[in-house]
């Protein structure tokens, strides 16, 4: 009886061994549809990493018995594969011609500004060795700090890179976002030199938590992982107490929206993260079907200032988003810039808010930035990306 109770107790130990390996891995997905059991001559499919939100991308884990260490297969939607060799690894052989190798990046040009804070939230910007801000554009304090120590060097824009700078200091990654497109001749020359180049597709993403999920792809880049999956849970968090916290009730209505300087009115197409953020506080956009025909790659649509009022002018609440041209400091402020605004039931009723500039740089604070916008319906004034416009 006694040894009976005795293999019960390892079968169950096992099996709890077992799931805290899975846990403390992040998110392992098993046997996942359509994924090749072997990749190259020497490695074999070990496990995927599990997505909750992000349709953009996927990576899978394969080991070899005659390679040292983890091999992790990167793809992206629309730009292709990637497989990153581990540090001291060897390449193996046969991997498809189509596969861009990566080997365990250590001195990285960013160019995708809203990459770095989830690099910034996984600890990983050691390993960023160019920036395509210069300091006094980045609202991230761990970038700005690593470029006054002179561990990240400014290596020119998107378009126009220091070719002898990325070359001299040596480069084995470069993070693009989709603009670089409009020059594809960088992306062309950047590889011609032996540079991997890797497009960040997580503004694509269609869920506001699947645009943080992509901080999991940036982790196992790095070999991050664990960091990875605790910042993205503590976004998820943020949601879930918010989620908890919304009343039955009618939701109020919300207007998001920037002036240019021209006068237009930037409004986001309603099937935007921003509109589905307001919904997921608790609010309803007041641009209920707006864009969604379109099928171009822009989030905004432009309106004259008489058409966004018809519209707008009933609105609970108004944000104004101030990541272009630059923060508001009084209600005036914005009053000035058309008098049809003075007209709409939120500036009337005390309900006119301001982002940070910071925003759009804050890709690991979707949560809070969420959070937020559940506050300001709620009259909670203890924000960190809104305040208000008196």
């Amino acid at each position: 009886m006694k040894k009976f109770a005795m293999i019960i107790f390892v079968l169950v130990l096992c099996v709890c061994m077992s799931a805290c390996s899975l846990n403390s891995a992040g998110n392992r997905k098993e046997n996942p549809q359509g994924i090749s059991d072997t990749l190259g001559n020497d490695l074999k499919w070990d496990y995927s990493l599990d997505l909750r939100y992000a349709t953009g991308f996927s990576v899978d884990y394969y080991i070899s018995d005659s390679l040292k260490g983890e091999y992790k297969l990167i793809s992206i939607e629309d730009e292709g594969q990637y497989l990153i060799i581990p540090e001291d690894g060897s390449i193996p052989e046969g991997v498809p011609e189509d596969i861009t190798v990566i080997e365990s990046p250590k001195q990285i040009y960013l160019v995708a500004s809203q990459v770095m804070d989830m690099f910034a939230s996984i600890h990983a910007v050691d390993t960023l060795q160019f920036s395509a801000l210069d300091s006094d554009d980045w609202y991230i304090e761990e970038a700005k700090e690593a470029m006054e120590r002179g561990d990240l060097i400014y290596a020119g824009r998107y378009s126009a890179p220091d070719y002898e700078l990325i070359l001299e200091q040596g480069c084995d990654l470069a993070i693009e976002n989709t603009m670089i497109y409009h020059s594809p001749e960088v992306k062309e020359k950047l590889e011609s030199f032996g540079i991997p180049v890797l497009v960040d597709r997580s503004s694509y993403e269609s869920e506001p938590l699947g645009r943080t999920e992509w901080v999991k792809l940036y982790g196992a880049l790095t070999g991050h992982e664990k960091q990875a999956q605790e910042a993205f849970e503590e976004q998820v968090s943020k949601y879930k107490e918010i989620a908890s916290d919304k009343k039955e009730e009618s939701e109020p209505t919300v207007a998001f929206f920037y002036i240019s300087a021209n006068g237009d009115v930037k409004v986001r197409k309603s099937g935007d993260y921003l509109p589905k953020m307001i919904a997921m506080a608790g609010g309803s956009y007041i641009f209920s079907d707006l864009g969604n025909e379109e099928e171009n790659a822009s989030s905004t649509i432009n309106m004259q200032m008489e058409e966004f009022y018809k519209n707008a002018k009933d609105a609970d609440y108004i944000i104004y988003n101030s990541t272009i041209e630059g923060e508001l400091e009084r209600l005036d402020d914005l009053l000035s810039k058309h008098e049809l605004l003075s007209r709409m039931k939120a500036v009337k009723e005390g309900h006119v808010y301001c982002t940070a500039q910071d925003l759009y740089q804050s890709t690991m604070e979707l949560g809070t930035i969420i959070s937020d916008i559940h506050k300001m319906l709620v009259g909670d004034q203890n924000m960190t990306y809104l305040y208000q416009l008196k």
